[in-house]
């Protein structure tokens, strides 16, 4: 029996509706194999009424938006356009360098990551009063951390200046609030109770590393990276519930401002999370007053690992571990712009493609997905 065009379209119109191949084959007497070879003319023109989206397109979806999203948030916050020279574009993007990932910056006005690292590290250089500057802040913080906090500006440039470095107290008072520190002067017995109530520094975590939501528990954690000679920081802030890195900085210096300024991007992209408890080691930049006062702000609970116990801040030992494994150990860096685009690379990764044993095999962005896909449904 020959059939028209237009039945033939009808039964393509019936399996793109949902029948299946062999009912619409036993109905109408027509052969699989005659029927298939009908497919492929009226797929295009015939569409199915429904389609089931499933949950890896979805996340696929989903978070081709959200770069969309933040593309947008930089163009809006440029003075400049794509087709603008690269010298403004450059200049405009290096003014929100750590506020946006560098994918998102350079994908915004089409520059190359290798471009925009360079500019970036090569502006840290371009005069000797910058050179000098970042000097000074070195020596500032080997000062202070000698003296073990206690030293104020007045202090540290008279030992600066026993050790030949002229400079004043008014200038190392300005560099060390860029840098986030201040002595420690107890002055009252009210502040020496409150001290004494902070030293305690409590452990709030207790190993429990299973959290049942997100935004509840992040550890944070510093490691460096010798890159010719020099010494890399990098510090990230993880979320225990679906093992996702919320935020990451990398300095070559290890300060207390590469930690506050990591915990401000954190707190920002996950909407200024509530009953949330920041745990980590007791390093002087964790015990530092400037994070101490910002957690307070933003009434965050804070949480230390006992002395020498590392295995109280386990999570965070183990990601660095696989960072160092899997990425670092495999590739000889001939630039601190090679390392950050390693380092940049490996966490996108991370927290998107490499399954986790503890989240039964799923990727952090998947996990936190079905969290709240679940949440949604039983609401």
């Amino acid at each position: 029996m020959k059939l028209s065009n237009e039945q033939k379209q009808e039964l393509v119109s019936l399996y793109y509706n949902g029948k299946s191949v062999s009912d619409i084959c036993l109905q109408s007497g027509v052969p699989r194999s005659t029927f298939y070879t009908w497919l492929k003319p009226y797929q295009i023109e015939v569409t199915p009424s429904r389609h089931i989206v499933s949950t890896n397109e979805f996340i696929k979806m989903k978070q081709r938006l959200e770069k969309l999203e933040q593309k947008i948030e930089v163009l809006q916050k440029v003075d400049c356009t794509v087709s603008s020279p690269l010298q403004d574009k450059l200049q405009e993007l290096s003014k929100l360098y750590g506020q946006y990932s560098v994918h998102t910056l350079c994908d915004a006005l089409c520059v190359s990551r290798g471009t925009f690292y360079n500019h970036i590290f090569r502006r840290k250089e371009v005069t000797v009063y910058d050179k000098r500057r970042e000097e000074i802040r070195e020596h500032i913080q080997s000062v202070f951390e000698e003296s073990r906090q206690r030293f104020g500006s007045n202090k540290i440039a008279a030992v600066l200046s026993e050790r030949g470095i002229k400079t004043s107290p008014k200038y190392v008072a300005e560099l060390m609030r860029e840098m986030g520190i201040e002595s420690i002067v107890i002055n009252s017995k009210k502040e020496y109770k409150k001290h004494l109530w902070f030293t305690k520094k409590q452990n709030h975590l207790q190993r429990q590393f299973q959290v049942s939501e997100p935004n509840h528990f992040w550890v944070s954690d510093v490691t460096c990276f010798k890159i010719n000679d020099k010494y890399q920081y990098v510090c990230m802030i993880l979320d225990l519930f679906s093992r996702k890195i919320v935020a990451y900085g990398i300095s070559p210096k290890n300060s207390t401002y590469l930690i506050t300024s990591t915990f401000k991007r954190a707190f920002k992209e996950r909407g200024n999370p509530q009953q949330l408890t920041f745990h980590s080691d007791r390093g002087a930049q964790y015990t530092s007053n400037a994070l101490r006062k910002l957690l307070r702000v933003n009434k965050v609970v804070q949480s230390f690992s006992k002395s020498g116990s590392p295995y109280d801040n386990a999570v965070a030992e183990a990601f660095f571990a696989s960072l160092k494994k899997e990425e670092l150990y495999r590739t000889i860096y001939k630039s601190e712009r090679q390392f950050c685009e390693s380092v940049d690379d490996y966490i996108r990764f991370y927290n998107t493609e490499r399954p986790h044993s503890t989240l039964n095999y799923k990727t952090p962005d998947k996990f936190e997905l079905l969290y709240k896909e679940k949440k949604v449904n039983t609401i």
